[in-house]
């Protein structure tokens, strides 16, 4: 229960901070180069939050939880 609690946050992290970093794109429509464009986003919290989000996410799927133990094989 605790994992399914994670992958939830993490998905919401990875959606509020990908929309975003897909919204702050219209810079370039504006005339920024994209070295400039990685340079702002590189200042904003919401590249970090998809990042974290993506990470939790991951995290929790490929771990397995600490009370379950796996039987070994027969």
């Amino acid at each position: 229960m605790i994992r399914l609690f994670f992958v939830v946050i993490g998905i919401l992290l990875a959606v509020i901070g990908g929309v975003s970093i897909l919204a702050y794109l219209n810079l370039l429509t504006t005339g920024y180069q994209f070295t400039m464009y990685l340079a702002f986003l590189v200042n904003r919290i919401e590249l970090y939050l998809f990042l974290a989000g993506v990470a939790l996410t991951i995290g929790a799927l490929t771990f397995p939880s600490p009370g379950k133990r796996r039987r070994p094989p027969k």
